[in-house]
């Protein structure tokens, strides 16, 4: 993955726009004294991140935010399975996008990509770490992370596909010789 400062910059920014929606701008529902579903947009930019920039740059998105974010704003002890989640949240749409559907970034297979992700993050794993860390069962989370989810895929399939349109024409334009 070759870094350039403007591709620096940008994962810079989404890290910190991950940490911001994360642990501010979002609700938290505790479940038998954990968290167990947090309602908001803080994956969204290590999602972006993956599909524009790559599976690595993705998954460096989402450990970073979620490291950084927990020095900023602790909630509880550290564990790095959600670390390893956050990871993922951004990698595995990136893998999607870039390796597996050959970068085509039409809606549908933006879509796929998401829900693949949040399938193997947000279904799967957080809920397996919370139970396995926490004892909360299964029956109690999954309800309200398939609900989540089921909200959550196709906002984030939308916005990316508006954001990665908006910056094709801005660099259409730009190319052509207008500008704004």
């Amino acid at each position: 993955m070759k870094l350039s400062t403007k591709k620096i910059a940008y994962l810079s920014f989404l890290t910190a726009l991950t940490i911001i929606l994360t642990r501010v701008f979002s609700i938290r529902i505790p479940i038998a004294g954990v968290e167990g579903v947090r309602i908001g947009f803080g994956g969204l930019p290590i999602i972006f991140a993956g599909v524009a920039f790559g599976p690595i740059a993705g998954g460096i998105v989402g450990a970073l935010g979620d490291l950084l974010g927990y020095f900023i704003n602790p909630m509880g002890a550290y564990m790095p399975h959600f670390t390893f989640t956050s990871f993922l949240t951004g990698f595995i749409p990136g893998f999607m996008v870039f390796y597996v559907l050959k970068r085509c970034r039409t809606l549908p297979i933006i879509f796929i990509s998401v829900a693949v992700g949040q399938l193997i993050s947000s279904l799967i794993l957080v809920p397996y770490f919370i139970n396995t860390l926490f004892g909360v069962p299964f029956t109690v989370l999954m309800p309200s992370g398939l609900i989540s989810q089921l909200i959550n895929i196709p906002l984030y399939a939308y916005f990316i596909k508006v954001l990665l349109n908006y910056d094709a024409v801005k660099v259409r334009k730009i190319k052509a010789g207008t500008s704004c």
